[in-house]
């Protein structure tokens, strides 16, 4: 187990990185860190309100700001979904971690999101949930280190799964 190393989890929307990620980060003692709240934070505006008045290419050029100028040693970092589309954050992520993707099936995501208008989720002009999920499992697989099926298992168990695969 890398313990000055962080643990990056990357996912779908609704995989449950944020989640997953505090209990995770309290099961091994380690910091928490949420990038999407760091966006908001940085922006001032929720990430919702990002999309809406900046569009996806702005939310982007944010998203990466806020990922290249993290630092942590032993934090456990939850990203948000579209983080995949940035190389350069993701060769920072995964510099400084393991990379653990949290799989679900298409037909969860779409479960979890109910309320998907307010979810800050980066689509493109005209892009379906369903191209947006192709899209991003194929990225996901590129980057994860470590691949930890979420489909149908309660927090407690994703937790102790991720754990072990590490």
């Amino acid at each position: 187990m890398h313990h000055h190393r962080n643990i990056v989890l990357i996912g779908m929307p609704g995989a449950g990185k944020s989640t997953v990620g505090v209990v995770l980060a309290k099961s091994l003692g380690m910091q928490f860190i949420d990038t999407d709240l760091l966006i908001q934070e940085r922006a001032g505006r929720m990430l919702q309100e990002i999309l809406d008045t900046d569009g996806p290419d702005a939310f982007k050029r944010i998203e990466e700001e806020t990922i290249l100028s993290l630092h942590p040693r032993r934090a456990v970092i939850a990203t948000g979904g579209s983080v995949v589309c940035s190389e350069a954050a993701m060769a920072h992520l995964k510099s400084a971690g393991v990379v653990v993707y949290l799989e679900i099936p298409y037909d969860e995501m779409v479960r979890r999101l109910k309320n998907i208008t307010t979810r800050g989720i980066l689509l493109l002009p005209g892009q379906s949930l369903r191209e947006m999920y192709d899209e991003r499992v194929l990225l996901y697989e590129r980057y994860a280190d470590l691949t930890v099926a979420c489909s149908d298992e309660d927090l407690e168990s994703v937790v102790e799964n991720v754990i072990e695969a590490l």
